[in-house]
């Protein structure tokens, strides 16, 4: 019978896994796990070759979720995306045909490289669950888990993502280059993305959800709540910061620092949970350059309870 301590080992063997596939990056998959367990969804961005596409796979695989890779390229349609009603001379009536969308885990590969029209065709489905057809909701399967990538803008043929589509990713990663030694690995190795497609899966859909709802039963103190506010306040009064980080981005940052207590094996949050994930969840919240670094001011500014 499947047990807390159970899909805790799965955890840990899943975890261990992706790190023999995407060498050297440990932390980038701990956050990639977090983002999967607080039921977000995950933005890779980096220079090609880095190993984004291997991430996903490798998720994947561990996770043992249903999988489709979609490759954004600038002529790709919104229907290509969610699927299209076909009129069905026999029925005499329109059928709907399910596109890539529906699936529990979506690589959207090089977002970037489609169209706006096209990205925005994922908006419904990222925040609702569901993307609706000829004004018929369809829902998605559960669990629903979208990992995407994208190049950096300066590339050619690039279409930013707008804030709002931005604001529907829990989690944003920047991989980088690997170090020395973990990178004679990979040279020395074999192709990481066939090992991603070999690793046997160490959870299913099934678990995912059992510890999403272990997740979102994770306890947040008041203490931990206040200082949550702190850093939304802190962030509407920094300069140069327009706005600051909404009530969204503070329920971002709770979710994650709940997963990230699950990982830890606890059932309570502490501020170190929060810190540990908050630049992931909060620098893409914010239109300046060096957001990351903007992350950790904030966090050296507001103090800890």
């Amino acid at each position: 019978m499947d047990t807390p301590t159970s899909h805790h080992t799965g955890l840990a063997l899943a975890q261990a896994a992706l790190e023999t596939i995407l060498v050297g990056k440990t932390e980038c998959v701990r956050l990639a796990l977090c983002c999967a367990l607080a039921g977000g969804h995950l933005l890779l961005e980096d220079v090609p070759g880095v190993g984004k596409t291997t991430l996903a796979y490798g998720l994947h695989a561990v996770l043992g979720l249903t999988f489709t890779r979609l490759q954004f390229t600038a002529d790709l349609l919104p229907a290509d995306v969610i699927g299209v009603s076909i009129f069905d001379p026999e029925a005499r009536g329109f059928s709907f045909h399910k596109g890539p969308v529906f699936t529990e885990l979506l690589l959207a590969d090089e977002i970037n490289r489609a169209t706006p029209k096209t990205q925005s065709a994922l908006l419904e489905a990222l925040a609702e669950g569901q993307v609706t057809v000829d004004g018929v909701p369809h829902r998605l399967p559960q669990p629903f888990f979208v990992v995407a990538t994208q190049n950096p803008h300066q590339q050619i043929g690039t279409f930013a993502l707008p804030e709002s589509q931005m604001d529907r990713f829990l989690m944003r990663l920047t991989l980088g280059y690997p170090d020395r030694a973990a990178e004679r690995q990979i040279l020395a190795g074999g192709d990481r993305q066939a090992m991603a497609r070999q690793q046997p899966a160490l959870l299913t859909g099934t678990d995912l959800l059992a510890l999403r709802a272990r997740v979102r039963a994770v306890r947040c103190s008041e203490a931990l709540l206040d200082y949550i506010q702190d850093l939304l306040a802190a962030s509407r009064a920094w300069p140069d910061w327009g706005s600051g980080f909404s009530p969204r981005a503070g329920l971002a940052l709770r979710d994650a620092a709940r997963a990230h207590a699950v990982l830890e094996g606890r059932d309570y949050v502490l501020p170190e949970d929060a810190q540990a994930v908050a630049v992931a969840v909060l620098a893409h919240r914010l239109p300046t350059a060096d957001a990351e670094r903007e992350v950790r001011r904030l966090l050296e500014a507001v103090p800890v309870p």
